[in-house]
């Protein structure tokens, strides 16, 4: 296990003895001391993984605090445009220098054969995505899209939320300003926290963990001694791995929220049902989906604009969402790969998939993103190239003994996984309110036991 996963690992692991006591204070004080509360359990709970990485994030906190006085006194005149760059610039420079600091000298020390030390610095958890939401609120008041926070442990609490603070989703200050001072509590917004929580730590502690299992074999394997069928059932494997991991963690952050009066955006609408690109970039991520498309995109001009000033757009926003996720040319590789298939489906795909079989669409769907994260997953380009010539190359061994190695004692899990990336298990549980609530209590009972005993907890998205 790496330091980063041993890191998320006992943060989970201290959550459950942390939240208790979260809980406690938090309904024991009166209304106007909850967010001061929240606020400092959320310091607490980063503190525990990156004691000094607090700082920075005070340190964003006041920088957005103040700019957003600024922009609200001097508003329409030169000094608040000013006060929104200045924002901006700061925001992205302390991004820019702890993610992609080393990313860009290796740039500068392969071109110019230079030997410059890499910084090595620690990556901040969840800097991308405190980041991108102290950004939202310079911006949203700057756009007089929402009111200036003039109590600066309200907007802390926004920017700090233990509950999505690690990974997400990206919560825009406009979505909860109304709720940082005026949240509702009550036992049904409770027990549908509790339940999206408990859903969301079995999809991470069950079924992604177990999955990410099968995968992490088949990757540590030489690329070149894999048969057809276990490559691709490695990368089937981590497909639905980063599913569930990801919208677990999304899921168990929805549920802190609501627990905590909060109503978070969903982030994901399972995306693997979609019929197309396009749709499936509108169920996946969501959030940061909407991010780059109201920050990004359609300040660009969206596709209000000549059709080649068109496409550059969508290819910028996708240059920067592959770079989001990573200081790593692969992942720059998937954004500009995704872009360059929207842009034909905006062009004729999309009007020609709307002619043939609605399963075919499906297919051709999913085959598109399966080889989007092997772009994803292997981070330089030999590996990329090696492993795809494993999952096509009709030379090599169509099977053998090491896919039935890895399938026959996992089917139930596989053929389980698969089914829950489609809506029908969350129709049963909306339907059947008594399964409900079986799934509540053994879900719990079993996650509790697989972290108690797990030897294997990675979480893909804290490298964000």
């Amino acid at each position: 296990m790496k330091d980063g996963d041993i890191l998320v690992f006992s943060s989970i692991t201290f959550l459950f003895y942390f939240l208790p006591l979260v809980l406690f204070c938090y309904y024991l004080v009166p209304c106007k001391f909850k967010n001061f509360i929240l606020l400092l359990f959320s310091l607490i709970f980063y503190a525990y993984g990156e004691p000094i990485y607090v700082l920075i994030m005070l340190f964003s906190c006041i920088v957005d605090y103040t700019h957003a006085l600024i922009i609200d006194k001097y508003r329409g005149t030169y000094k608040a445009k000013f006060a929104l760059i200045s924002s901006i610039v700061i925001n992205l420079s302390l991004l820019g220098f702890f993610k992609y600091s080393d990313f860009f000298i290796s740039i500068v020390n392969n071109f110019t054969n230079s030997n410059i030390a890499l910084l090595n610095i620690t990556l901040p958890i969840g800097i991308s995505f405190y980041t991108f939401q102290t950004m939202s609120y310079t911006i949203d008041v700057y756009r007089n899209e929402a009111p200036v926070q003039k109590d600066i442990i309200s907007l802390s609490t926004f920017v700090t939320l233990f509950p999505q603070l690690v990974a997400g989703p990206i919560v825009r200050y406009s979505d909860i300003s109304h709720d940082l001072n005026n949240r509702v509590h009550n036992f049904d917004k409770f027990y549908e926290g509790v339940y999206r929580f408990i859903i969301g730590l079995c999809k991470k502690v069950i079924l992604a963990n177990n999955l990410g299992l099968i995968w992490y074999s088949v990757k540590s394997t030489p690329y070149d001694t894999l048969s057809l069928l276990t490559s691709w059932l490695g990368i089937i494997c981590f497909t639905l791995q980063i599913y569930f991991d990801f919208s677990g963690y999304s899921d168990m952050a929805i549920g802190l929220g609501k627990i905590f009066g909060f109503d978070f955006l969903e982030n994901f609408n399972f995306p693997y049902i979609s019929k197309s690109i396009t749709e499936f970039w509108r169920r996946w991520h969501i959030s940061l989906g909407i991010w780059f498309r109201d920050y990004v995109y359609i300040p660009l001009g969206g596709n209000r604009c000549k059709k080649s000033r068109w496409f550059i757009n969508i290819f910028i926003v996708w240059f920067l969402t592959g770079l989001w996720h990573g200081a790593s040319f692969n992942f720059i590789l998937w954004g500009l790969y995704f872009g360059i298939i929207l842009v034909f489906e905006k062009l004729f795909l999309l009007e020609y998939l709307k002619k043939i079989p609605k399963w075919t669409n499906h297919l051709y769907t999913m085959f598109l993103v399966i080889i989007g994260f092997v772009l994803f997953e292997i981070d330089n380009l030999s590996g990329v190239l090696s492993y795809l010539n494993s999952m096509f190359n009709l030379g090599n061994s169509i099977v053998d003994k090491t896919f039935f190695y890895y399938l026959i004692p996992n089917i139930l899990l596989i053929l389980f996984s698969i089914i829950c990336v489609t809506p029908i298990v969350k129709n049963i549980l909306d339907r059947y309110k008594y399964i409900r609530i079986i799934v509540l209590v053994f879900g719990m009972i079993l996650s509790v036991a697989f972290l108690v005993d797990a030897s294997f907890n990675p979480f893909l998205y804290f490298r964000f």
